[in-house]
């Protein structure tokens, strides 16, 4: 398992998480993020995802619960507090 590290407190401004994830699998692999194949976007809704673990208009607290999905033939998760999980 390959895990990032959790977002600094309070980094401004946070890395989305559709970029977090394309720099892992890219460290993981020895390659420039721009050459994964095929883009994320092909694979997820990046914006969407990004929507995901925005702060709440309420209260702008983090959403919780996580997010998975298969890309690069790596099983990501994506945690709330920006951990993101390659296995």
């Amino acid at each position: 398992m390959i895990e990032s590290e959790p977002y600094d407190d309070p980094p401004e401004p946070k890395t989305k998480p559709s970029l977090r994830v394309v720099e892992r699998i890219a460290e993981a692999e020895g390659t420039d993020p721009a050459e994964l194949k095929p883009p994320l976007g092909d694979v997820v809704d990046a914006s969407a995802l990004d929507r995901l673990f925005e702060p709440t208009g309420r209260d702008d607290a983090i959403r919780r619960g996580s997010v998975s999905f298969r890309y690069c033939g790596y099983d990501v998760t994506i945690r709330p507090d920006g951990r993101v999980t390659l296995e």
